[in-house]
């Protein structure tokens, strides 16, 4: 049991530095605007809640916005990060569920983690930037959150699984269970 939780930890750990670092290495492609098309902090998150399961996704969720934008200022922590926050917090607990609930079927799993999450951060957006007095529309959520994002709905539908395989493949994967 204390192994398992070692390597819960690490891939954990893994997953929240990678939040952390491909945000800033998406800056470095000749795509503008690449860290808000391709979401490079959602990969990491959906990843965490499917190899470690719900807890460690939700607490991934949390801390790389947190963490990105403390170090970063990246986001900025009002009122987009609370809103990733509250997204991504979102991605981690049901990848993680759903992955275990599906027993393993990938898209199964990122289907609905990934519009659960779309979902919640409409909701925290419209919160959090009327707070701010900042406008927030139905429009703008869907441009923001179906068409600006469509590129990293693609890599996440796409690079996920594939890492999933290799993983199992390589015998990384930690085996599932009730978490």
């Amino acid at each position: 049991m204390k192994k398992r939780a070692t390597v819960l930890l690490t891939i954990s750990a893994l997953c929240l530095a990678g939040g952390v670092i491909l945000p800033q290495a998406f800056h470095f492609l000749p795509i503008p605007n690449a860290g808000i098309i391709l979401c490079p902090m959602h990969i990491p998150v959906l990843l965490c809640g499917i190899l470690c399961g719900w807890p460690w996704g939700l607490l991934c969720g949390i801390l790389i916005p947190l963490l990105s934008s403390m170090i970063t200022g990246m986001p900025p922590l009002f009122p987009t990060g609370a809103s990733m926050i509250c997204e991504l917090a979102t991605y981690g607990i049901l990848s993680g569920l759903f992955y275990q609930m599906t027993q393993g079927k990938i898209y199964a799993t990122l289907f609905p983690a990934m519009l659960g999450g779309r979902f919640v951060m409409g909701i925290s957006s419209l919160l959090f930037y009327n707070l701010a007095g900042k406008g927030y529309t139905f429009e703008l959520f869907l441009t923001s959150a179906f068409v600006t994002e469509l590129p990293g709905i693609l890599l996440q539908l796409t690079l996920i699984p594939l890492l999933v395989v290799i993983l199992k493949k390589s015998k990384l994967f930690p085996a599932q269970q009730n978490s």
